[in-house]
């Protein structure tokens, strides 16, 4: 097996999740069937947004130490950070690209569900400038929330960072699910890795994509034994 590395804390309880889908699908007996995770949670990485640079700079130093641990394979359970990919990749080690294997699952998804063609985003303003043109470039539509719900959308996803996960956001975190469907999607991407912390795939009245499990199949993928 390879050791996996895992540039976490954005957020805290979206990267603790992600670790749990890792253990839950490895396919193990006992204790020594899982895979070894080095990690680093590091809340202080400079706004993805506003400080790229900085950013791109800290992950960079992030995945150094990570592979430095004996990581050999580097994941970031953070759709947004992964405009700052280049940081990480310089530490000389395969990381797992979140955003395309996500896109890629949305088009099996289609494979399997006729007539998905057009995919819902529910993510970040920088997370949404990733998934757009990847959709695009695999023959898919993006359907985007509205600006309004947008800035309702950023405001569940700082609620769950500041621990709040109950019954009203997760009604709210649904009902902008709903309205991308009713815009035309055929399913949606959870691509911003705190969303299935308010939304599960029964949630919606179409398949629901979870970037965060697909980046946890495809580590288990990568590193299992």
């Amino acid at each position: 097996m390879k050791t996996l590395g895992v540039l976490g804390g954005m957020g805290p309880a979206a990267t603790v999740a992600f670790l749990a889908r890792v253990q839950a699908l490895t396919p193990a007996k006992g204790d020594a069937d899982h895979i070894r995770v080095v990690m680093d949670m590091n809340p202080q990485v400079p706004d993805r947004n506003i400080r790229p640079g900085d950013a791109e700079a800290e992950l960079g130093a992030m995945a150094r130490r990570l592979v430095q641990a004996g990581a050999q394979v580097l994941a970031m359970p953070c759709n947004t950070a992964h405009a700052q990919a280049a940081g990480i990749r310089a530490a000389g080690v395969p990381f797992i690209d979140m955003i395309a294997a996500t896109v890629t699952a949305a088009q099996a998804t289609g494979a399997q569900a006729t007539g998905v063609g057009a995919v819902g985003v529910l993510a970040t303003g920088g997370g949404r400038a990733l998934y757009a043109p990847a959709l695009q470039a695999a023959g898919m539509r993006p359907v985007l929330l509205e600006d309004d719900d947008q800035a309702r959308f950023m405001a569940l996803i700082y609620a769950v960072k500041a621990g709040d996960v109950g019954p009203d956001r997760r009604a709210e975190m649904r009902t902008l699910g709903q309205r991308l469907l009713a815009a035309g999607a055929g399913a949606v991407v959870a691509g911003c890795t705190e969303v299935p912390l308010l939304l599960d795939e029964g949630d919606l009245d179409a398949p629901l994509i979870d970037s965060a499990e697909v980046l946890a199949r495809a580590c288990v993928e990568m590193c299992g034994s």
